[in-house]
């Protein structure tokens, strides 16, 4: 299928609009269209050239809200119509990272997502004969996206898309901030000079 993105070619260079092609979900994969997406600083970081571990050409974004549009082979949490967020540190649920108490940080996941390819190694994006990285696992500055079904979380169908798009980074990163670095306890009081997302 086609789909429009804002794609990187180049490190420091502007983001282009180009319709690209998309392949459709493989065996535990899901298609998504991108109702709302958010703008992270790691989004421009790596944009920048800054990001020594940047890849290009890339489609950025990794917070995002959307609709399942189409499901592969074998996936059972979500279906066609379901409302969704990608989450770029999904949990495969089986490797030691996950099945620790410590961390959520796949081990799994991140060995291909690192790559800007899926977990089966290559890209569902390019143009022409040219493959075109995901980026975190995510890819929400494209209109559609695949991604694997663990990194997906439903939602309500009546959460709004342009507010439940920033929990999937700016919302979880800063609860993290407070719970698990600064170790605020129920019943203290503080205060926040600023905000992801």
């Amino acid at each position: 299928m086609k789909t429009k993105a804002a794609i990187g070619y180049a490190a420091g260079k502007p983001l282009e609009i180009v319709m690209l092609d998309l392949d459709g979900p493989k065996a535990g994969e899901v298609l998504v269209e991108i109702k709302a997406s958010g703008v992270c600083h790691t989004d421009e970081f790596t944009r920048s050239g800054a990001d020594p571990e940047g890849l290009f050409p890339v489609i950025f974004g990794h917070e995002g809200a959307g609709i399942v549009v189409d499901v592969g082979a074998g996936v059972t949490s979500v279906k066609k119509g379901d409302h969704v967020i990608p989450l770029y540190t999904p949990e495969c649920r089986q490797c030691k990272s996950c099945l620790s108490r410590k961390t959520n940080l796949c081990t799994a996941i991140r060995a291909t997502q690192g790559k800007g390819v899926m977990p089966d190694g290559t890209s569902r994006f390019s143009i022409g004969k040219q493959m075109v990285h995901h980026y975190m696992g995510c890819s929400t500055f494209s209109n559609y996206t695949v991604l694997p079904e663990i990194a997906l979380a439903k939602i309500r169908e009546d959460a709004p898309f342009d507010k439940v798009c920033y929990i999937g980074c700016g919302v979880t990163t800063g609860i993290g901030a407070v719970i698990n670095t600064a170790k605020v306890e129920p019943g203290a009081n503080v205060v926040v000079f600023g905000l992801g997302g």
